[in-house]
């Protein structure tokens, strides 16, 4: 939503009450079984650690850190930009175009399905790409700390970076939508507030320290600590339960000219297509990507703040702190109060909430809030922190909606296609506010019509609005309507083959869906 200041965080902190039996703080749930033998009876106590209602198994606790390290990556997001602006010298335009740029990773996430399920690296599907994933981030972000020193090197590592976030996203989704089919829409809702509760906990975690360590330390500096937290996700990636696929003995398996792979995969495209293809999943998917493609100055906010306003790094730092909170406190809302509401009425009721606050940036821009006695500061918190409130609770729906179109047996890679295009809207979104950006002739050191380009960036907000009726009124059963018209279609054989694996989101260009 161009609703949200750029000042916030993305999107991922003190854990808040929610409802519905559901706990936003972790809980033990003690459960007793009575096991009868031949001598008698017996009881057998089995403690659950559960978070967000959700059992914490290996698998769920290898997932959930993977999102915390998509959170916490956000310790290098102000470095970047501080970078891009200071020792670059780009201008706002070029800012964001080169952000969208390392956007591209998160707009082909149904290759990277299609890579694990039929490439098996070192006999596992799921392990040894995480590990993979890893250890490219680590990379990128060590590059950015020691040789980088252009606008294409920068976007080049920044891309790297960004896509081994995107393939170990990839890698865990399918986790996620595995668990989500069949589900009640309260049940997939816990599920993604789970994830995205981790990711927003990760955003607290590096928070405050990404502004404190660019003022203190330099931008090169927080890239080199940026540089461990990859290493993470190889880390976890031994909780994952996988069997060892059958003939692997030692090296990886990279089947590219084998005619039998290429077979699969071209009846894979073929499937995919005919599920995407299915109205149920059609036009939702169409409205999602027309919310997400509306333009956003959030570029332009970031030079005005910072070079008109002065803003320091660390007080964006601290900014970015209330923020992740406030994104953790829209998982709550939405897990407590708005998972059982008709995703219609969400749409509706964020979309016109945010676009009405998101004007009040022109408060910041002009002045205004000044003569009410509100300093620039505290206004640019408070403000971040409801927007950002309300651009969580809204994105929550995305992720569940996406999850329960997807049919048994396709998972991971219409899961992927769908997540891909809602980021491919996203990007569209950025590039078209860079456009207007240069079109009202917003640079780093002019801001005369800044106000004019944040109103007409939120009133655009307002445009997909009228598409709502392409959402499904009631989706607790989307998934077995999308595959009843598989059947209807002819496709008998609508099951992917493969392996399922995973996919996600997150809403930066650095740290997407």
């Amino acid at each position: 939503m161009s609703g949200v200041l750029p000042l916030s965080s993305r999107e991922d902190e003190p854990f808040i009450g929610a409802g519905n039996g559901d706990s936003l703080a972790i809980e033990m749930e003690q459960e007793t079984s009575t096991s009868t033998s031949s001598g008698g009876s017996s009881r057998k106590k089995n403690s659950r650690l559960k978070c967000f209602g959700v059992d914490l198994s290996p698998d769920n606790v290898a997932v959930a850190m993977v999102y915390f390290v998509q959170g916490v990556l956000g310790l290098a997001r102000l470095a970047v930009s501080f970078y891009l602006k200071d020792d670059l010298h780009l201008d706002p335009a070029e800012t964001a175009v080169v952000t969208g740029f390392s956007a591209l990773p998160w707009l082909v996430k149904p290759l990277y399905g299609f890579i694990s399920d039929s490439i098996p690296l070192f006999g596992y599907r799921r392990r040894s790409y995480l590990v993979l994933s890893g250890l490219l981030g680590a990379l990128s972000w060590s590059l950015m700390a020691t040789f980088v020193d252009s606008k294409y090197g920068a976007a080049c590592c920044i891309l790297l970076g960004s896509f081994s976030v995107a393939f170990s996203d990839v890698v865990v989704d399918s986790m996620v939508v595995e668990r989500a089919r069949g589900e009640s829409q309260s049940v997939s809702g816990s599920l993604q507030s789970l994830c995205w509760g981790s990711s927003a906990f990760g955003g607290i975690v590096s928070s405050y320290f990404s502004g404190s360590l660019v003022d203190a330390y330099g931008v090169r500096f927080v890239f080199g600590v940026t540089a461990l937290l990859p290493l993470i996700t190889s880390a976890v990636a031994v909780l994952v339960k996988e069997q060892r696929v059958i003939g692997q003995a030692r090296g990886p398996n990279v089947p590219l000219g084998n005619s039998s792979f290429l077979k699969s995969s071209k009846e894979n495209i073929i499937q995919l297509w005919t599920a995407v293809r299915q109205p149920n999943v059609f036009l939702p998917t169409v409205f999602i990507f027309l919310w997400q493609a509306t333009p956003q100055s959030d570029s332009a906010m970031f030079f005005f703040t910072t070079n008109k306003l002065g803003f320091t790094p660390e007080f964006l730092g601290r900014v970015k702190l209330v923020t992740s909170v406030a994104s953790l406190a829209g998982v709550g809302l939405y897990n407590g109060f708005l998972k059982n509401v008709p995703l219609r009425k969400i749409f509706l009721a964020t979309t016109v909430t945010g676009t009405v606050l998101g004007m009040t940036q022109v408060f910041l821009v002009t002045g205004l809030n000044r003569q009410f006695g509100i300093s620039d500061e505290w206004f640019a918190i408070g403000d971040s922190l409801i927007l950002t409130v309300l651009s969580q609770a809204s994105f929550m729906p995305v992720l569940v909606l996406a999850a329960k179109l997807c049919p048994e047996g396709m998972e991971a890679t219409l899961f992927a296609t769908l997540m891909s295009i809602s980021n491919g809207g996203n990007v569209l979104g950025g590039l078209i506010g860079a456009a207007l950006t240069q079109i009202f002739g917003v640079t780093k050191d002019k801001f005369d019509n800044l106000a004019a380009l944040i109103i007409l960036c939120n009133l655009s907000s307002l445009l997909p609005l009228p598409l709502l009726h392409l959402l499904p009124r009631d989706d607790s059963d989307t998934a077995s309507k999308v595959y009843t018209e598989l059947e209807e279609s002819g496709e008998e054989n609508c099951k992917y083959h493969g392996t399922v694996t995973t996919t996600s989101p997150k809403l930066s260009s650095i740290e997407m869906t």
